[in-house]
């Protein structure tokens, strides 16, 4: 990379988690639009603009990889996925191409779009935190994935890293490094795009 060549962006979605509290096994393999949650989810990001995705996998990796088409991307496994998220964070930008930007996503939120990936994209600036965030029922713009990491603030953010904590120690110690970006769907959509999936009487987020 020269001076003149701008980082590029690489996708990292965490899928290691075994969605206990879903009951229904990895969230990973969640049948969504006739295929599974993780291909689909993975090749959103890379249809938004990201060079290359890194796929996290954990529990029931084995089975994940036997079930699904994930030749598109990098695939990776935390044998340490049980200890929380972080660990799973840490491996990814690990994983990632060292002189990239990261794009943070999670396999759970299946209201991403490609478009939303491609605006966290076009707006990052230099040096800074990009984050999606959605409106709440109040109307309060929150916080939420994906998340957008310059690729200088990746090496800190990674040390920070641990239990269930990815990215969120960094950011509460760097505030001001965090642009929020209103990447709430239009109204009658059925959702905001930012909601996880985390019991079930939030399958309808699948459709």
């Amino acid at each position: 990379m020269t001076a003149s060549t701008p980082p590029r962006t690489t996708g990292i979605l965490l899928a290691a988690g075994a969605g206990t509290r879903l009951g229904r096994g990895p969230k990973a393999l969640l049948p969504f639009r006739g295929r599974t949650l993780v291909e689909v989810l993975a090749d959103v990001l890379l249809d938004g603009g990201c060079r290359e995705v890194v796929v996290v996998l954990g529990a029931g990796a084995g089975d994940v990889r036997a079930r699904t088409d994930l030749a598109r991307h990098v695939v990776v496994e935390n044998p340490a996925w049980a200890g929380g998220m972080g660990s799973s964070f840490r491996l990814g930008l690990e994983t990632a191409r060292p002189e990239d930007h990261v794009l943070v996503a999670l396999v759970d939120q299946p209201g991403l779009t490609a478009e939303t990936v491609a605006r966290l994209l076009r707006v990052h600036r230099p040096g800074r935190v990009t984050a999606a965030a959605y409106r709440d029922s109040s109307g309060k713009l929150r916080r939420g994935h994906p998340l957008l990491l310059d690729a200088t603030v990746r090496a800190e953010a990674a040390a920070s890293a641990g239990g269930d904590a990815g990215a969120r120690h960094f950011l509460q110690a760097h505030p001001g490094l965090v642009d929020l970006v209103d990447c709430t769907l239009p109204p009658g959509s059925g959702q905001s795009g930012g909601e996880d999936l985390d019991t079930p009487d939030q399958l309808h987020l699948l459709g």
